[in-house]
C-alpha cells in the first residue's frame, strides 16, 4: 500500500527548502550582489536618471546653462503646441497612421500563424518561415530605399501598370505605402509568438474535431483560438498603448515636400523642432505630451479588456 504524504508534511518540506535557500543566500550574498549590481546600475543609469530630462519641457532650455540654470517657463510650451494651427493635423496624421496600421497590421501575424500551423511538413514550414522572417532583418532606411525605387516613375510597379506615376509625391498614397511596407517587413517576425502559442493547442482535441467533421474555421475557433487568446489580448493592449509611438525614422525617410500634408506626424515634428531648429524645451514638451497620451491609452485599454475578459489583462 502506497504512503500518502499529509499536507502538514508537504508544508514542512517546503518550509525547510525555503529556510535552506535563505541560509544559502545569507552565506553567499556577495555572489548575488556581483551578478545583480550591473543590471541595477544599467537600469538606473539608462532608465531612471534620464527621467530628469523631463524638466526641459518646462524650461526655456539653454545647453550652456544646463537644466539647473535654464529659465523656468511652466506649461507655456504645452500651450504653444496645443494652440498651434497645425496641432490637429499632426495629431490626426499620427492617429490615422497608428489606428489604420493597427487595424490592418495586427491581424496579419495571427493569420500567418494559423496558416503556418496548417502546414504538416516540417521542412516546408521552416523554409516558408525563413522567407517570412527575412524582411525583419532589413534596416528601416534600406527598406525605405527599396520602397522609393519600386514606386518611382521608372520603378517596377509603374512598369507593371504601364504608368509613370510618382507615388511618393501623392499625399493620399503615403499611409497605404507606410502600412503595407510595415506589414511586409514585420508580420512574419511577429507571427513567431503566436506560432509558439499554437504549439500548446491540444492535438487530441484537434483530432477529435476533425473526426466530428469540423471544418478549418471551426477547428480554429474551438481548438486553436483558445490557445492563443490570452497572448493576443496582451499583444493588443501593448499595441494600443504604443499607438502614439510611431518611430520618426520610417516616416521621415518616406517624406517628400509634396506628401507632408499626411506624412508629418508628431515624432517627425519633434525631431525637426528639437534637433534641426534647436528648440529643445518645446520639442521635449511635445514628446512628453505624446508619452502621456500613450500611458492614458494603455491604462484605458487594459481596463476595458479586463471588463470584457473576466478580469484578465496585463
Amino acid at each position: 500500500m502506497k504512503n500518502v504524504s499529509s499536507p502538514a508534511a508537504v508544508n514542512k518540506g517546503a518550509g525547510s527548502k525555503m529556510n535552506s535557500a535563505l541560509i544559502y543566500f545569507r552565506q553567499h550574498w556577495q555572489l548575488y550582489l556581483l551578478f545583480m549590481l550591473p543590471a541595477f546600475a544599467l537600469t538606473i543609469i539608462f532608465r531612471y536618471i534620464p527621467m530628469g530630462g523631463v524638466m526641459i519641457a518646462f524650461q526655456e532650455y539653454n545647453p550652456i546653462r544646463g537644466i539647473l540654470g535654464s529659465e523656468w517657463v511652466g506649461f507655456s510650451h504645452f500651450t504653444r503646441f496645443l494652440s498651434s494651427p497645425d496641432f490637429l493635423r499632426y495629431l490626426g496624421n499620427t492617429l490615422k497612421l497608428s489606428i489604420f496600421g493597427l487595424l490592418w497590421g495586427f491581424p496579419a501575424p495571427i493569420l500567418l500563424a494559423f496558416l503556418l500551423n496548417r502546414i504538416l511538413s516540417t521542412s516546408t514550414k521552416q523554409k516558408i518561415q525563413l522567407v517570412l522572417y527575412m524582411p525583419n532583418f532589413i534596416s528601416v532606411i534600406v527598406l525605405c530605399g527599396i520602397v522609393r525605387i519600386l514606386l518611382s516613375p521608372t520603378g517596377m510597379i509603374n512598369s507593371l501598370l504601364g504608368t509613370s506615376t510618382n507615388f511618393m509625391t501623392m499625399p493620399s498614397a503615403f499611409r497605404t505605402i507606410y502600412i503595407a511596407s510595415g506589414i511586409w517587413q514585420g508580420a512574419g517576425w511577429a507571427s513567431i509568438i503566436y506560432t509558439a502559442a499554437l504549439s500548446n493547442a491540444s492535438k487530441e482535441l484537434k483530432e477529435a474535431a476533425v473526426i466530428d467533421g469540423a471544418n478549418i474555421v471551426q477547428q480554429i475557433k474551438a481548438v486553436e483560438w483558445p490557445a492563443i487568446k490570452d497572448t493576443v489580448l496582451i499583444q493588443f493592449i501593448m499595441s494600443v498603448g504604443n499607438i502614439m509611438s510611431i518611430g520618426f525614422e520610417k516616416a521621415y525617410a518616406l517624406q517628400t515636400d509634396l506628401n507632408l500634408n499626411t506624412s508629418e506626424i508628431i515624432s517627425t515634428y519633434v525631431y525637426k523642432k528639437g534637433l534641426l531648429d534647436g528648440d529643445y524645451g518645446f520639442s521635449t514638451a511635445v514628446g512628453l505630451f505624446n508619452t502621456v497620451i500613450n500611458v492614458i491609452l494603455l491604462i484605458s485599454m487594459n481596463t476595458i479588456v479586463k471588463r470584457m475578459n473576466d478580469g484578465k489583462g496585463i
